[in-house]
Parts: structure tokens; C-alpha cells; sequence
């Protein structure tokens, strides 16, 4: 199986806690954030072109500027997915939302 080349990096923001899950499983690219930092953290992988995919703490969420959470949200490359914060609470985008966010196409079924 061929390996990621470099423009297919995933990038995990979050807090210790989750960014420690998913270096145990494997991702290299963590960056550990603090509700300071968050925001800064967030637009500097947003610029990154070789970036694809971004997996981001919801509690990061809050954090961040109504322009990045908007660019978040209509963003096809990279893909920004928010996933529950270790501790807390959380938001769960619908799998509806989610395909016409990503894909562009309702799920909705007409009556």
C-alpha cells in the first residue's frame, strides 16, 4: 500500500488528552493547543497547502473567529472535522449536514 506524500497530511489540534489518543494510534501531526492559542494554531494549519485534513477538538470550536469557523465549515481542503472533546460537552453535526457540507448534496428525501 503506498504511503501519504507529504500534500495529504493529516493535522490534529486539540488538548493533551486527545492529542495523546491519536499519537497513540499512530498520527504524527498533533498539535497539543490551549484555548489561547487555538485560534492562531488553527489559521496557520488552515494555510498549510499540503494539509487535507484537520481533526480538531470540539472545544476548540469557541475559540476561533466567526470568519475561521466559517472558512471551517466551507472548507474542502483541507477537510475540518470537529470531534468531541475528551471532556465536556459537544455539538454532533448530523450525517445530513456533513454530506451536504463535504459533497454538496442533500440527504434529505422528498415527500
Amino acid at each position: 500500500m503506498p504511503s501519504a506524500s507529504e500534500s495529504d497530511t493529516t493535522v490534529v489540534l486539540g488538548e493533551r488528552e486527545l492529542a495523546i489518543g491519536f499519537r497513540l494510534v499512530g498520527l504524527s501531526h498533533v498539535i497539543e493547543v490551549a484555548p489561547e492559542s487555538a485560534a492562531k494554531e488553527f489559521q496557520k494549519v488552515m494555510a498549510d497547502p499540503n494539509v487535507s485534513l484537520i481533526i480538531a477538538s470540539e472545544s476548540i470550536r469557541p475559540q476561533l473567529s466567526e470568519n475561521q469557523r466559517t472558512q471551517a465549515e466551507g472548507s474542502l481542503r483541507p477537510l475540518v472535522v470537529f470531534v468531541p472533546s475528551p471532556t465536556g460537552e459537544y455539538e454532533v453535526e448530523s450525517l445530513s449536514a456533513l454530506a451536504k457540507r463535504v459533497l454538496g448534496v442533500s440527504l434529505a428525501v422528498p415527500h
